[in-house]
Protein backbone atom coordinates (compact mmCIF):
# COMPACT_ATOMS: atom_id res chain seq x y z
CA UNK A 1 0.00 0.00 0.00
CA UNK A 2 1.20 3.08 -0.71
CA UNK A 3 0.29 6.64 0.25
CA UNK A 4 0.58 9.77 -1.60
CA UNK A 5 0.45 13.61 0.06
CA UNK A 6 0.56 16.55 -1.82
CA UNK A 7 1.50 19.73 -0.63
CA UNK A 8 2.60 23.52 -1.71
CA UNK A 9 -0.27 24.69 -3.49
CA UNK A 10 -1.56 28.12 -2.89
CA UNK A 11 -2.37 30.90 -4.44
CA UNK A 12 0.11 33.22 -6.75
CA UNK A 13 0.43 36.16 -9.33
CA UNK A 14 0.61 35.24 -12.98
CA UNK A 15 4.24 34.78 -14.15
CA UNK A 16 4.84 33.51 -10.48
CA UNK A 17 6.28 30.09 -9.17
CA UNK A 18 5.01 27.28 -6.91
CA UNK A 19 6.99 24.31 -6.21
CA UNK A 20 4.51 20.82 -5.35
CA UNK A 21 5.62 17.80 -2.81
CA UNK A 22 4.22 14.48 -3.31
CA UNK A 23 5.90 12.52 -0.12
CA UNK A 24 4.78 8.72 -0.79
CA UNK A 25 4.41 6.17 1.99
CA UNK A 26 5.97 2.73 1.63
CA UNK A 27 9.15 0.93 0.04
CA UNK A 28 8.01 0.40 -3.50
CA UNK A 29 8.46 4.41 -4.33
CA UNK A 30 12.01 3.64 -6.09
CA UNK A 31 10.64 1.09 -8.32
CA UNK A 32 7.50 3.43 -9.53
CA UNK A 33 7.51 6.25 -12.33
CA UNK A 34 5.30 8.82 -10.84
CA UNK A 35 3.50 11.64 -12.54
CA UNK A 36 1.28 14.89 -11.96
CA UNK A 37 -2.13 15.78 -13.23
CA UNK A 38 -4.51 18.49 -12.71
CA UNK A 39 -8.03 19.02 -13.17
CA UNK A 40 -9.46 22.84 -13.36
CA UNK A 41 -13.32 23.06 -12.58
CA UNK A 42 -15.84 21.66 -15.10
CA UNK A 43 -13.03 19.74 -17.06
CA UNK A 44 -11.40 16.29 -16.99
CA UNK A 45 -8.31 15.27 -15.43
CA UNK A 46 -5.36 15.90 -17.82
CA UNK A 47 -2.03 14.54 -17.66
CA UNK A 48 1.19 16.79 -16.95
CA UNK A 49 4.29 15.42 -16.25
CA UNK A 50 5.27 12.36 -15.56
CA UNK A 51 9.37 11.26 -14.52
CA UNK A 52 10.77 7.42 -14.45
CA UNK A 53 11.92 5.41 -11.64
CA UNK A 54 15.21 6.57 -11.96
CA UNK A 55 14.56 10.21 -13.05
CA UNK A 56 16.69 10.30 -15.83
CA UNK A 57 13.52 10.24 -18.07
CA UNK A 58 11.16 12.67 -18.06
CA UNK A 59 7.62 13.98 -20.01
CA UNK A 60 5.57 16.89 -20.18
CA UNK A 61 1.95 17.90 -21.49
CA UNK A 62 2.59 20.90 -24.42
CA UNK A 63 0.82 23.05 -22.35
CA UNK A 64 3.46 23.37 -19.61
CA UNK A 65 6.59 22.28 -21.76
CA UNK A 66 9.48 25.05 -20.55
CA UNK A 67 7.77 26.23 -17.83
CA UNK A 68 7.73 22.95 -15.66
CA UNK A 69 9.90 20.49 -14.69
CA UNK A 70 9.56 17.26 -12.14
CA UNK A 71 11.98 15.43 -10.25
CA UNK A 72 12.38 12.84 -7.88
CA UNK A 73 14.20 12.18 -4.81
CA UNK A 74 14.54 8.71 -3.74
CA UNK A 75 16.10 8.59 -0.93
CA UNK A 76 13.08 10.99 0.49
CA UNK A 77 10.34 8.88 -1.12
CA UNK A 78 9.26 12.37 -2.27
CA UNK A 79 8.39 13.85 -6.27
CA UNK A 80 8.51 17.65 -7.03
CA UNK A 81 6.72 20.05 -9.78
CA UNK A 82 8.43 23.13 -10.16
CA UNK A 83 6.29 25.43 -11.85
CA UNK A 84 7.50 28.50 -13.33
CA UNK A 85 5.84 31.32 -15.14
CA UNK A 86 2.93 30.22 -13.99
CA UNK A 87 -0.46 31.58 -16.28
CA UNK A 88 -4.06 31.53 -14.79
CA UNK A 89 -5.20 28.63 -17.25
CA UNK A 90 -2.66 26.47 -14.67
CA UNK A 91 -5.60 27.21 -11.67
CA UNK A 92 -6.22 23.63 -10.88
CA UNK A 93 -6.39 21.02 -8.47
CA UNK A 94 -3.02 18.93 -9.00
CA UNK A 95 -2.69 15.23 -8.37
CA UNK A 96 0.37 13.57 -7.64
CA UNK A 97 0.36 9.62 -9.19
CA UNK A 98 1.76 6.58 -8.65
CA UNK A 99 2.78 3.81 -11.81
CA UNK A 100 3.16 0.31 -10.83
CA UNK A 101 6.08 -1.25 -9.51
CA UNK A 102 8.30 -1.82 -12.82
CA UNK A 103 12.09 -3.73 -12.95
CA UNK A 104 15.22 -1.28 -12.89
CA UNK A 105 15.23 -2.14 -17.15
CA UNK A 106 11.86 -0.37 -17.73
CA UNK A 107 13.06 3.17 -16.95
CA UNK A 108 10.58 4.93 -18.85
CA UNK A 109 8.08 7.46 -18.26
CA UNK A 110 5.13 5.08 -18.84
CA UNK A 111 2.34 5.72 -15.81
CA UNK A 112 -0.87 3.34 -16.85
CA UNK A 113 -2.25 1.85 -15.26
CA UNK A 114 -2.32 4.24 -12.21
CA UNK A 115 -1.89 2.28 -8.79
CA UNK A 116 -2.17 5.11 -6.54
CA UNK A 117 -3.41 8.82 -6.45
CA UNK A 118 -3.07 11.69 -4.07
CA UNK A 119 -5.64 13.77 -2.51
CA UNK A 120 -4.99 16.73 -4.79
CA UNK A 121 -4.20 19.92 -3.53
CA UNK A 122 -5.11 23.56 -5.33
CA UNK A 123 -3.24 26.06 -7.45
CA UNK A 124 -5.04 29.28 -8.58
CA UNK A 125 -3.14 31.71 -10.43
CA UNK A 126 -4.69 35.13 -10.55
CA UNK A 127 -3.89 38.15 -12.89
Amino acid sequence: QVQLVESGGGLVQAGGSLRLSCAASGRTFSTRAMGWFRQAPGKEREFVAAISWSGTSTRYADSVKGRFTISRDNARNTVYLQMNSLKPEDTAVYYCAAGPPRPSSSNNTYLGPIDYWGQGTQVTVSL
